[in-house]
């Protein structure tokens, strides 16, 4: 058996984790064509002379070290248009799987303002390959709120098991969706007359001394079966440029959805280097107001929000203190209530599946000869589905 060669091993993931970061482009280097090379030999030329002058004078490799600079950037570029193929374009619907369709639309479109786009059954072999699950048989609400979108999955045959009773936030199974309102007094008055189940003792408005969330307002909720949602509210110059439009909606749209993880840097290495995302902001909040808000004595997190080009972002909470967040049980199904699901739309679903199994990722999905959509876990088990542009652009 060949063994592994280490100096290529680390070449390779160097380039990949390079370029999937989005980088300041030398500008002596001319725009990409449409296939994905460099047009001009002459520019290309010009730049590596411009490498040259800062590297120390070799006697007698001077043609040796032009062709491996020149197939050192020739591999960059390969690289970085497989890259950008295989990462996700777009954050799309973000899923709650629930036992009663029902009593959550109701919640949905009463107690919130969400719109009711679409209802639909849907059964098959397909079905049960994606969700990795036998005799599936769902019923799926779609529904909107401004730009962003949210699915409500039921099953009908099997029901999966609520979500557990003593759920904290600092589990690592958390997540929620963060709805944008322009009025959190408002807001809250509307929320307060539904009689919805708090998580947080009240509004909070975290401090002054934080400059990256300072003047920011936010409230933890529950629906019927017990997701977590959060309404938040963003001051001048915080948060995306659209929540600051002139409007008479107190609810717009959906930010982001939140997701504990256990360790900051990993979920990076997944959700970064690996499907692309960038990084759009970080903090660290701690302080009565947090511990207000999660309801959880001696809160400490840090946050770092992730971005694709469009839809909404995913923003990791990563508590430092206090330790003990429970990992997601081994025996998660589908169709249990706190399997959330998470579109992300990628050119290739083959390419980015080929790219995760080769990193070991956990699928939901059983293996199919061809799919348009696939489930992945991330590293603290957050489901994914993969899906390919023409599918999810509905979405």
């Amino acid at each position: 058996m060949q063994k592994p060669n280490v100096f290529l091993d680390v070449s390779v993931k160097r380039f990949i984790r390079t370029n999937r970061i989005p980088a300041v482009i030398p500008p002596a280097i001319p725009p990409a064509t449409n296939s994905g090379w460099r047009e001009s030999d002459p520019a290309l030329n010009a730049f590596l002379e411009s490498v040259n002058q800062h590297r120390p004078e070799r006697r007698g490799f001077g043609p040796f070290w032009a062709l491996t600079a020149r197939a050192m950037i020739a591999l960059s570029f390969v690289l970085l248009t497989l890259s950008a193929q295989a990462g996700v374009r777009k954050v799309g619907a973000i899923g709650l799987t629930v036992n009663d369709l029902g009593s959550e639309l109701n919640f949905f479109t009463n107690t919130l303002p969400f719109e009711l786009v679409s209802i639909s059954e849907a059964s098959g072999k397909e079905l049960d390959a994606l969700l990795g699950l036998k005799n599936v048989k769902l019923r799926v609400a779609e529904l909107k709120l401004g730009d962003e979108h949210i699915t409500l999955t039921e099953h009908l045959g099997y029901k999966g098991r609520p979500i557990p009773a003593d759920s904290r936030s600092y589990d690592h199974w958390f997540q929620h969706i963060a709805i944008v309102v322009t009025d959190m007094d408002k807001a809250y008055e509307r929320l307060r007359q539904h009689h919805v189940k708090y998580v947080s003792t009240e509004p909070q408005t975290l401090p002054a001394w934080n400059k990256g969330a300072a003047g920011i307002k936010a409230f933890y909720f529950r629906d019927p079966e017990n997701h977590v949602l959060e309404i938040i509210f963003f001051p001048s110059g915080k948060g995306d440029p659209k929540w600051q439009a002139i409007t008479t909606n107190v609810f717009l749209g959906i930010d982001h959805t939140a997701i504990v993880v256990s360790d900051t840097e990993r979920s990076l290495e997944f959700y970064r280097d690996i499907l692309g995302m960038r990084v759009a902001g970080e903090s660290e909040n701690y302080g009565v107001e947090q511990e207000h808000l999660n309801q959880v004595f001696g809160a400490r997190l840090r946050i770092t929000a992730l971005r694709a080009g469009h839809g909404p972002g995913i923003e990791f909470l990563e508590y430092l203190t206090p330790p003990g967040g429970r990992a997601l049980p081994a025996d998660a199904k589908a169709n249990d209530l706190i399997f959330w699901n998470t579109h992300l739309l990628v050119d290739d679903v083959a390419t980015v599946s080929s790219t995760l199994r080769a990193q070991g990722v956990r699928f939901v999905s059983k293996p199919a000869k061809t799919s348009p959509s696939l489930i992945v876990r991330d590293p603290d088990g957050h489901a994914l589905e993969l899906d390919q542009e023409s599918r999810a652009d509905v979405r």
